[in-house]
């Protein structure tokens, strides 16, 4: 894989964007900048857990109908989703048909429905590293890991409290994505 990618725009991007216009759109405009609320973070989480094994651009054309199946993904509304809500969404080709991801995106509504409000910003955010010495900025690919001790404490930390796909990989794409660091490549006009 290319590591940087300088698009028909002119601008250097990270290579994993390639030339798909919505990964483009995402990687401009959403990965890396930090996202907060429990809601758009139980979403991610969710969205995250779903990629599981499969590639996230499968799972950004597929979150419009994510978002119309699990109601906005509103932690209140989908807590309270029961096996008839289960079966419609095994039946839904629009999403990906798991039913373990499908069960874990319920129970862990359930516990971030039991938070008081702003308890998963304030909770996820407080395993966020410090902001990135530029030094430090990985300049290739090989630079990124897969997991850090910041995922790793993350990921224990919501297993422990009963929430589910929430593995330490799973974890730090999510950090990575929700701005809680910032993996844009040296050189990509996203840096800075």
């Amino acid at each position: 894989m290319i590591d940087l990618r300088i698009g028909d725009d002119g601008l250097a991007r990270c290579g994993w964007v390639g030339d798909d216009a919505e990964y483009r759109r995402y990687h401009d405009e959403e990965w890396g900048r930090p996202l907060h609320g429990d809601r758009a973070l139980f979403e991610k989480m969710s969205l995250e857990g779903f990629q599981a094994g499969l590639s996230w651009i499968t799972i950004l054309r597929k979150r419009p109908r994510f978002r119309e199946v699990f109601a906005g993904f509103e932690p209140e509304a989908v807590a309270a989703f029961g096996d008839d809500d289960v079966e419609r969404l095994m039946a839904d080709a629009g999403i990906i048909r798991n039913r373990a991801k499908i069960l874990a995106t319920i129970g862990n509504a359930r516990l971030v429905a039991a938070m008081a409000p702003g308890e998963l910003d304030a909770w996820m955010w407080s395993f966020a590293p410090g902001p990135r010495d530029e030094a430090s900025r990985p300049a290739t690919f090989a630079d990124v890991p897969a997991t850090t001790a910041a995922s790793d404490a993350l990921s224990k930390a919501l297993r422990t409290a009963g929430f589910r796909f929430v593995g330490s990989t799973t974890m730090y794409a999510l950090m990575q994505s929700a701005g809680m660091v910032d993996d844009h490549l040296v050189g990509c006009h996203r840096v800075g």
